[in-house]
């Protein structure tokens, strides 16, 4: 049960602090770690999820990433990989580290490592998390946004994305 996991808390500086169940985490909005495993396609599309309605945080929102909290005991890469398999039925694949993210807003505060790979699909979607996903452009994805909501930390992630990709064509 996602409610029971024990999960990593930490401090505004990323260090472990603690370990407590995920209800006890999100309860009193605790920092805690997560992977973010941004998945596209040979063509540069970015696969986007639409969360579940019985999510935790951001239920029906639409999510640029795959991934989830950091167990304990776990670090950041064995958790994308956990994710990866779970989510997309995906394993075995290299994952590319990309930057270290922060989020912080009302429903969630959230140190992540960003990573990326490339698979064409097809995926096997977890039906308790995913209800539907498909790939789209990066510029798609910020104009979907207008009308259907996605989840705040994987547009900051986007816009950081997009930031450095700016910068490494320089």
């Amino acid at each position: 049960m996602p409610a029971e996991e024990i999960v990593q808390i930490v401090d505004r500086n990323n260090q472990v602090i603690d370990a407590v169940p995920r209800k006890v985490m999100r309860e009193q909005g605790l920092i805690h770690r997560a992977s973010y495993i941004l998945v596209f396609d040979p063509n540069d599309r970015l696969f986007v999820q639409k969360r579940t309605m019985t999510k935790d945080v951001f239920p029906g929102y639409w999510d640029v990433a795959a991934g989830g909290v950091v167990l304990a005991g776990e670090d950041y890469l064995e958790s994308a990989r956990r994710e990866l398999a779970e989510e997309l039925g995906v394993s075995g694949l290299a994952l590319d580290f990309l930057f270290d993210h922060f989020h912080e807003d009302a429903q969630n505060k959230v140190w992540g490592h960003v990573f990326r790979c490339v698979h064409p699909g097809p995926f096997i979607l977890q039906k308790e998390e995913i209800d539907s996903g498909e790939f789209m452009s990066v510029e798609h994805i910020f104009e979907l946004n207008e009308k259907e909501p996605v989840t705040p930390d994987g547009l900051d992630i986007l816009v950081k994305l997009t930031d450095f990709d700016i910068l490494q064509k320089k």
